[in-house]
């Protein structure tokens, strides 16, 4: 089993100093780099999230798991503290959203100049997602003095990073539990929660609803690719409902305003009606960061008024 620690140590050795210069806490080590050992290890400071990706049913028998756990541990000797497993399958709705235990605990990792609070193990993802660090440090910078609206705003990753590079920043989101965690973000990085705003709502009845054209500068849209929430108006395919939030979100949009639009559909098709409307820029090879093998983790555009 030396392939995969072979691997495992090339990889930190090659992304560990770069994400030292670069002040990331947290980066992707490995990501299905060899078919036979199907794992996917996220490192969060002195932590390792390993999510197993293999099919249950073909992958039987191989016990590729238990060699991958020593090569991390080999590796990083005592720099892991622990190695949390997690069995990432296709999900549905707010699947993706659930408990998977009640550690109830959160660490924070530092990003560029940004802190974000994570939970590595209550849920199947951890509160950041790291392929979006570029798109963060983009708002960042292009935030100072404007208005921001950040939809589908999770825990608050974008929101932070726009508010830090001087943004007044709104933050939508269905999930009370998310728009709370939003919040300690905030306060973990210092800034002050009266000067933002966080609306417990549904994306698509806010974009539906809103009455008010051309309020915001910079608008960030990365919805989930689906979702049949009880709590939703309706449910919601970000290949069929993209072309109804993209126009809306223009609606809302300043004349010289930004729309980033980011989805992590796979095989995701922008309808052509779009072009003929807008002036629409494809910046995937851009936003998908270097620790990410996997091209296709999302895609993303920018989107401006003609």
């Amino acid at each position: 089993m030396s392939d995969i620690r072979n691997r495992i140590e090339k990889n930190y050795r090659k992304l560990k100093p770069w994400s030292d210069r670069n002040h990331f806490e947290a980066f992707r080590l490995y990501d299905r780099d060899i078919p036979e050992f199907p794992y996917i290890i996220d490192i969060y400071k002195n932590y390792a999230v390993m999510y197993d990706k293999s099919d249950s049913f073909l992958d039987a028998g191989k016990n590729h798991l238990l060699p991958t756990q020593d090569a991390i541990q080999s590796v990083m000797s005592d720099k892991v503290q622990e190695i949390i497993l997690k069995k990432r399958i296709r999900q549905e709705g707010e699947q993706q959203y659930e408990r998977l235990s009640t550690v109830e605990k959160e660490i924070l990792i530092k990003e560029n100049q940004f802190q974000f609070r994570v939970n590595l193990w209550d849920f199947l993802d951890t509160g950041l997602f790291l392929d979006h660090r570029p798109s963060r440090y983009k708002v960042f910078k292009m935030s100072k003095g404007k208005q921001i609206l950040n939809l589908f705003s999770y825990t608050g990753s974008v929101s932070v990073a726009a508010a830090l590079g001087g943004g007044q920043v709104t933050s939508v989101d269905l999930s009370n539990t998310y728009l709370d965690w939003s919040k300690r973000n905030f306060e973990s990085n210092s800034i002050a929660l009266s000067k933002h705003d966080f609306l417990h709502s549904d994306v698509l009845q806010y974009l539906e609803e809103s009455d008010e054209n051309e309020r915001f500068d910079l608008i960030f849209l990365d919805p989930p690719t689906f979702s049949n929430s009880k709590r939703m108006k309706n449910v919601l395919d970000t290949q069929k409902d993209h072309v109804f939030m993209i126009q809306n979100c223009m609606r809302l949009l300043k004349p010289k305003g930004l729309l980033i639009f980011s989805t992590n559909k796979r095989k995701f098709r922008l309808e052509p009606e779009l072009k003929n409307e807008f002036k629409i820029i494809e910046t995937t090879s851009q936003t998908i960061p270097q620790d990410f093998h996997d091209q296709q983790i999302h895609t993303s555009f920018e989107i401006r008024k003609i």
